[in-house]
């Protein structure tokens, strides 16, 4: 009977050991599948991040032309040849090229300012801007010669119609309170300077990037030699001029109403 009592009484110790061992080790399974669980969903983020991306369809495929080069070659330029009375395809005006010029006064106290802007411009235009030097020295703005105070992209051939097309369609819709570009801004040799206020209304600058406003000034060059004749190109190119009505005309045809009358 010492003996089957012994033997019970180490049944028992072992069996509520084996069992607080069960309930542990159940504890720490489940511990190990909520821990497993979490290291789950970040392997799988890592995994989604690393995972190689497919091949893009369009490889081993020539690149499509601008669109807005081809429409200038089909539509616009026939046009323009139209109503000036051109002979020669030749002398129908074109698009040279766009400057695009952004001035940071900020950079001469904070230089790490013109870094964020030139990263920026780089992904608008898709090229890499060029850092502007001061030429003189200015005393009253802590200005020194040489010292960096702005960035500029000159852009040409593909780039060109495809910023213009851009600009056209997606980024000047998104100016707020927008009615129009004016006509005035014109320099007299068929050039038109435009001045943006947030570099925002383009789609490819996320607002969480931003760590600053600034806007930029884009000068459009052509080949023309008149100042009409570069309007007639930019508005063929969808560029959303307003309509200025003559200030002499107005004024003639008021006095000629009160006259009447």
């Amino acid at each position: 009977m010492a003996t089957t009592d012994g033997d019970k009484k180490p049944d028992r110790k072992s069996g509520a050991s084996k069992s607080g061992a069960s309930k542990s080790g159940s504890g720490a399974g489940g511990g190990g599948e909520t821990g497993g669980g979490k290291a789950s969903r970040a392997q799988r983020r890592e995994a989604a991040t690393a995972a190689p991306r497919p091949p893009h369809a369009g490889i081993g495929r020539p690149v499509p032309p601008p669109r807005l080069r081809n429409q200038y070659q089909q539509t616009v330029k026939p046009k323009l040849m139209e109503q000036f009375g051109f002979s020669n395809p030749h002398q129908a005006p074109t698009l040279s090229k766009i400057v695009i010029n952004v001035g940071v006064g900020e950079a001469i106290k904070q230089p790490k300012v013109l870094d964020k802007v030139v990263e920026e411009l780089a992904i608008i235009t898709g090229q890499r801007p060029v850092r502007r030097r001061a030429k003189k020295s200015i005393a009253n703005f802590g200005l020194r010669e040489g010292q960096e105070i702005g960035a500029a992209v000159t852009l040409r051939g593909a780039r060109m119609w495809e910023f213009l097309d851009r600009l056209v369609s997606v980024a000047i819709p998104r100016i707020r309170d927008f009615r129009g570009l004016p006509t005035r801004s014109f320099d007299g040799r068929g050039n038109y300077s435009l001045g943006l206020k947030e570099q925002l209304i383009f789609p490819e600058i996320s607002y969480d990037m931003v760590e600053q406003v600034h806007g930029m000034d884009v000068t459009f060059v052509t080949t023309a030699q008149r100042d009409d004749q570069a309007l007639a190109l930019l508005r063929g190119l969808g560029m959303p001029f307003r309509i200025e009505q003559d200030k002499t005309q107005g004024a003639r045809r008021s006095g000629a109403t009160a006259a009447a009358h």
